[in-house]
């Protein structure tokens, strides 16, 4: 599979998608106007190993929610990813086994590696 999950409304999604030159047998799917599965989550999940890993602390509802304060198990996590895409680390970038998650200089930079070779 290579697809791309990030959010149209991101300024940061839009200037890493231009940045990646992403080819066009990449699926692109903005979360906000198509949400994502419960099976998508798993797909990512089975590459990321926990759904904490693919989870955005930074996420404006984590903060107003006092979730720090908070004992998250996985099933919290990806429960709260399927409530709300702000949850979801951007962009999640998958290409065939490999998944790159957030939107870190070095994990673009793998991404572009893997992607362009």
């Amino acid at each position: 599979m290579k697809k791309i999950y990030y959010l149209s409304t991101c300024d940061t999604c839009k200037k890493i998608l231009n940045e990646l030159d992403v080819p066009s047998d990449f699926i692109l799917q903005d979360i906000k106007t198509d949400a994502i599965t419960e099976t998508q989550l798993e797909e990512m999940k089975a590459l990321a190993g926990s759904f904490e890993s693919l989870f955005s602390k930074r996420a404006r509802l984590y903060k107003e929610r006092d979730l720090k304060n908070k004992t998250l198990t996985e099933q919290d996590y990806k429960e709260l990813i399927l409530e709300h895409y702000t949850f979801l680390k951007r962009p999640v970038i998958i290409n065939k086994e490999e998944i790159f998650i957030g939107n870190s200089k070095k994990t673009i930079a793998s991404a572009k590696e893997s992607i362009h070779g």
